[in-house]
């Protein structure tokens, strides 16, 4: 975003601005390392039993590995292009298309913002759909625990997605990133809760199968283990849409200039506190997939659903299921704030700097009836956000296949974000000459992901056209 489209500042004395004018930034390490987890965890490790049970003992921790490596490597990276110039005291990129514009300009801004917004906007989907399965599941469990477990307990997941929509459009006033510390903080304390949860009954699963399910390979071509029968086409789209969401799982370089954004001033550069917090953040997140994915197999084999939490292959202790639905749905609140930030911002941004004089993007105070509470409103806020919360929230309830969904946009966002740009622009920074030693393994690192994306769109795409003709949004 250029500088030209700031918010109007605010009159502030000189110990409370930093460098570019604005309120002086207060994160940390810890508080950049709470926004990630609460980006990553909750939608993603939900899948990752079911990846690996595509991919087999072998294939699929090292796949999630491999993706940890490069994520972290390709961050570190995205990170320098927060500042052009001097890593400490450069102009600023508050956001990653405002990277994209100081460093490569012309029309790869526009690709950058469009491919940008485009998956935010899908992951957004993605959240609401995992978070009103979480929801839905609840009341699935009870009625398991009283009907049992034969029982179908249906129920249509529209009226979760509804309810969820509802919440977020009260917690979509939240104004940025650098007030909702509290919430992401909120958000990572529910993941490892629920994550804990998860593994503690897959291990108490797989001491009631008396031993360890799977295979090196993963699902056969066959009569699988859990009684279905799977075609070749189908191990190869399903193989490619495992590694869809496993890349989704690390899904955090769409915002991660954003995040860091929010660090104040330290020595020696924002660039080295925020490849700290990644380097946290990628570690404990890591080790969490693999145990959920691993443990998830592992107590279920080749029946495992695509959504560990929710498919119920556990059934008791129900409340503890419903504690840890709960805390998904929890957790997913923060984690749909925090991805659709760069998109609020983008839009009130430019309508300051077009209309700056209007009272329709200017923020005020008002006093809610019938207390004496004051409160700050922008009536553009309240009524862009509200807009934008509807939209995918219907969105959501014409597509609810969480696992098709989250390898669809896990593969298309992983190459151009994560890889392509953070390349380009180190590249361009540093001026790297063509034909050197680290230029030509960039370059052949960006071509095999573009290949693993593409591969893996592929597959959650021909996933997504299945799941949809059987589809009835009020039926599920």
């Amino acid at each position: 975003m250029s500088h030209a489209m700031e918010l109007p500042k605010q009159r502030l004395d000189g110990d409370d601005i930093d460098d570019d004018g604005r309120p002086r930034r207060t994160g940390t390490a810890w508080t950049a390392s709470a926004h990630i987890i609460t980006t990553v965890l909750g939608s993603g490790v939900l899948s990752l039993a079911w990846g690996v049970a595509q991919l087999g003992w072998v294939g699929g921790p090292a796949v999630m590995t491999l993706f940890a490596a490069v994520i972290y490597y390709t961050s570190t990276l995205l990170a320098d292009c927060y500042r052009s110039g001097d890593p400490v005291s450069g102009p600023r990129n508050r956001t990653y298309m405002a990277a994209v514009r100081a460093t490569l300009g012309g029309s790869k801004v526009k690709l950058c913002g469009a491919i940008q917004f485009a998956n935010l906007f899908g992951i957004g989907i993605g959240i609401t759909i995992a978070a009103a399965a979480s929801m839905r599941a609840i009341k699935r469990a009870g009625c398991f625990h009283e009907e049992g477990h034969k029982s179908e307990c249906r129920s249509p997941i529209a009226p979760y997605i509804a309810i969820y929509g509802i919440m977020e459009i009260a917690f979509s006033q939240i104004p940025g990133l650098d007030s909702m510390s509290w919430l992401s903080t909120l958000a990572t304390v529910m993941s490892f809760t629920y994550s804990s949860i998860g593994i503690g009954l897959g291990v108490a699963q797989i001491i009631a199968n008396g031993g360890i399910k799977g295979t090196i390979t993963g699902v056969a071509v066959g009569i699988s283990a859990a009684g279905t029968s799977v075609t070749a086409m189908q191990k190869l789209w399903r193989g490619l849409q495992a590694f869809g969401n496993m890349a989704f799982a690390y899904g955090f370089s769409i915002v991660l200039l954003e995040i860091q954004d929010t660090l104040k001033a330290a020595s020696p550069s924002e660039a080295k506190v925020m490849k700290k917090a990644t380097a946290v953040s990628v570690a404990a997140t890591t080790v969490i997939y693999l145990l959920c994915g691993c443990v998830g197999y592992a107590a279920f084999g080749d029946g495992v659903k695509d959504n560990l939490l929710t498919g119920f292959g556990f059934y008791e202790p129900f409340w503890l299921l419903d504690v840890a639905n709960a805390c998904v749905a929890v957790h997913l609140v923060g984690t749909y704030q925090v991805i659709t930030q760069p998109i609020f911002a983008y839009v009130e941004l430019r309508a300051a700097a077009a209309w700056p004089d209007s009272a329709f993007v200017a923020t005020k105070e008002v006093t809610l009836w019938p207390t004496r509470l004051r409160v700050a409103v922008c009536p553009l806020r309240l009524t862009w956000r509200t807009a934008y919360v509807c939209v995918t929230t219907a969105v959501s309830m014409s597509m609810p296949f969480f696992g098709s969904v989250v390898g669809l946009i896990g593969a298309i966002s992983f190459w151009p974000l994560t890889v392509y740009f953070p390349v380009e622009m180190y590249m361009a920074q540093h001026r790297l000459p063509r034909g050197s030693t680290k230029w030509l393994f960039l370059q052949a690192l960006s071509a095999v992901c573009l290949i693993v994306s593409v591969a893996a769109a592929a597959g959650s795409v021909a996933d997504v056209v299945a799941e949809f003709r059987h589809h009835n949004p009020f039926s599920r």
